[in-house]
């Protein structure tokens, strides 16, 4: 019996692309937006994305979009969360519990972008042009296309 083993390289196959978007938008706010500009459908989608940190759950919103007329999926991917966690103090201290906030992000390495959009495709597209539709719209201050080989914690990308 012949068998057959399978590469770790075999599934490492990137078949989307990633856009930064910075801006102050909430999340639903921003989807309504970039419906209007790209003329798609982005609708909430109940499932977030859930990331430990630090013995802690955060959850990161997403709007999803299947074009199948394209071929194409569309993620727009909160990256920043704002988790709350209570710190024990001395049995001595005043207070006996102490509530710190801390921002997370779901990509580590892009602390400062508020939101991802991420392309899932088969065919190449043009991103030049989605991110110049996208730079239209008055509340995004930044959009850029990141380069996902760059990324080490592109794992929490995978949904």
């Amino acid at each position: 019996m012949a068998t057959h083993k399978l590469q770790l390289e075999d599934f490492d196959q990137i078949d989307y692309d990633l856009i930064a978007i910075h801006t102050p938008l909430e999340d639903y706010r921003l989807a309504f937006k970039i419906n209007q500009q790209l003329d798609i459908l982005l609708s909430k989608n109940k499932e977030e994305i859930p990331v430990e940190v630090n013995k802690h759950i955060a959850s990161f919103s997403r709007f999803t979009f299947d074009d199948e007329n394209r071929m194409m999926c569309w993620h727009l991917i909160q990256n920043k969360q704002a988790i709350e966690f209570t710190i024990e103090q001395d049995k001595n201290s005043l207070f006996d519990e102490k509530s710190v906030s801390k921002q997370v992000n779901l990509i580590t390495e892009l602390k400062k972008v508020d939101f991802l959009l991420k392309i899932e495709h088969d065919e190449q597209i043009n991103n030049k042009e989605i991110i110049n539709k996208l730079k239209k719209i008055d509340s995004i201050s930044t959009v850029y296309e990141v380069d996902i080989n760059e990324i080490k914690s592109k794992n929490n990308l995978i949904f």
